[in-house]
Parts: C-alpha cells; sequence; structure tokens
C-alpha cells in the first residue's frame, strides 16, 4: 500500500511509525524530522539543504530547476499535461502535489492521502512544522492553497484508475474540484 503524507497539523497525532511495515511513504520537506519515508519530495532550496545536512537516507526528488544545484537528486516526475496558466508551471508546483504525483506514477491502483488539509487554521498558516527552522511563523498569513486543490485535482482527473483516499478529521471538508469517482474521503478516528 501506499501512503503520502503531508504536513498539515491533522497528522499532529498520528503515529506515523504504524504505516512503516506495510505502507510505501511518500513524504514533504520536513517530514524526515520524525520519520523515514522510502521517497522526500523537497521543491524548496533550503528544505534540500537541510535533508543533505541530516544524511536523509529515503531517495529525495527536486524540481527539474534545481537540478543544476543537486544533480546528484532524483527529479519528480514531470507534469501530465500541458496548460498555459500559472499553476499549470512545474516551478509553481510545491512538495505536497508533487508527492501526490510520484505517488500515481509507482503503479500503484491504491493510494492514501492523509495531512493534506489545504485550509488555513484560524486564518493563520496551517503546518506541523510551523515555528521550526525553514519554516512559517505560526501567525503568519496561510499560503493560498488554490493553487494545491487545482494541481492535485489535475493528479485525480490524470489518473483515474487509482483509488485515492483522504483521511483527514470528520469536520473537514472535501474540495469540490475533488468529487470524482477515484476520490474518496475516510475520517479520522478521534
Amino acid at each position: 500500500m501506499l501512503l503520502v503524507i503531508g504536513n498539515g497539523e491533522s497528522r499532529k497525532h498520528i503515529d506515523l511509525e504504524i504505516f512503516k511495515k506495510d505502507h510505501i511513504l511518500i513524504g514533504c520537506n520536513a517530514i524526515h524530522r520524525d520519520i523515514e519515508v522510502d521517497h522526500l519530495i523537497c521543491c524548496d532550496k533550503r528544505m534540500v539543504d537541510e535533508a543533505l545536512k541530516n544524511n536523509v537516507q529515503s531517495t529525495i526528488y527536486i524540481r527539474e530547476d534545481q537540478a543544476p544545484l543537486f544533480p546528484q537528486l532524483t527529479i519528480v516526475p514531470q507534469l501530465p499535461y500541458r496548460g498555459e496558466e500559472k499553476k499549470d508551471q512545474s516551478e509553481h508546483w510545491n512538495s505536497g502535489p508533487y508527492a501526490v504525483l510520484l505517488a500515481a506514477t509507482l503503479g500503484f491502483d491504491d493510494v492514501k492521502l492523509l495531512g493534506f488539509d489545504l485550509y488555513p487554521s484560524n486564518d493563520k498558516v496551517n503546518n506541523i512544522y510551523k515555528d521550526s527552522p525553514n519554516y512559517s511563523k505560526s501567525n503568519s498569513k496561510p499560503i493560498n492553497y488554490s493553487f494545491w486543490i487545482y494541481q492535485i485535482s489535475k493528479i485525480f482527473e490524470y489518473y483515474p484508475n487509482i483509488r485515492f483516499t483522504i483521511l483527514n478529521h470528520q469536520d473537514w471538508a472535501m474540495p469540490n474540484q475533488w468529487i470524482l469517482p477515484n476520490v474518496k474521503f475516510q475520517p479520522l478516528n478521534g
């Protein structure tokens, strides 16, 4: 089984170790501080530097525009479509959408997503690593999540034979763009 782990606060009290025995794990950026994943997506140079400094043993993926800086690392998969808008350009994709794209290309027919909260908490940044090195302060304004919703919906659309299950709290609202036959929401316990 395959689990893609985002860094939303919904995963704050989840023991990720329980997934290691029967899941391949794909994670983003600073997740290596908490657990070793099989595949680590780092689209921010500071996060790549941190992962390398900490001798992360995961396969580290970077965007193509970072390849000259880190020729020893793996390039993320190419986007499965072409578009003219800013949100369609690969340099405007970040680690979360790229992690979902990588999952879609690994040949599994069932992919779970955990920690993809998207929405801000109390109009402030929603990230489990806020107030830590290379991350925003907890009182920061949130990043515009509309790109994430759009980009991940494109992955869901281009891989209709993969079942994507979103794991999140009961009161989390699935974006309308994600309401597709191959996408379902499963509430977390607790």
